[in-house]
């Protein structure tokens, strides 16, 4: 691509990773070569096992050491991030992607697993050929300020508030 672009998916609503995994799937579909990192998630969810199965042209890594859901990050939590971005810098910088999306993003700086100053400095290495997208909730207005396109997904009602039904396989997970 000569022209790459930041795109960002956050907001309190379902669907950011989804609209990125769909992005990807275009993407990979059109021949582009596509990576996901995911930080803040501790399992291989079902549309990474699919996506592992039966697309091999898009690479998928869990950076990071998981979800923090019933423990605070700890310091080997923050190397296991740090140690993340580093490697997503010097993929970007190898040129060998075309889109690479970094899932849950900014909860990995909300956690404290890298700071926001960090991430700027990831976004100043970037590529101008890379298309770049972000997903997470609370994305930090620094990051939104560089975006090109970013779509925010606003929750209006989810059966998890309503009826306390928690994450369906093969839905939202």
């Amino acid at each position: 691509m000569e022209k790459g672009y930041l795109q960002i998916y956050t907001g309190d609503g379902k669907g950011k990773t989804t609209a990125a995994v769909g992005l990807a799937l275009r993407a990979a579909g059109a021949g582009l070569r596509v990576y996901i990192g995911q930080f803040v998630k501790d399992m291989k969810y079902h549309e990474v096992q699919l996506i592992e199965q039966a697309l091999p042209q898009i690479v998928v890594e869990q950076l990071g050491r998981g979800c923090f859901l019933d423990r605070p990050p700890n310091d080997g939590d923050r190397q296991a991030a740090l140690d993340g971005l580093n490697h997503v810098r010097r993929l970007m910088e190898s040129g060998q992607y075309d889109l690479m999306i970094l899932d849950e993003f900014s909860i990995a700086i909300v956690c404290g697993l890298f700071t926001e100053k960090d991430a700027l400095s990831l976004l100043d290495a970037r590529p101008d050929s890379l298309e770049l997208a972000l997903t997470g909730r609370y994305m930090p207005q620094s990051l939104l300020d560089r975006a090109d396109l970013v779509t925010e997904m606003k929750e209006i009602r989810h059966y998890y508030a309503t009826q306390g039904l928690l994450a369906r396989d093969g839905i939202e997970r």
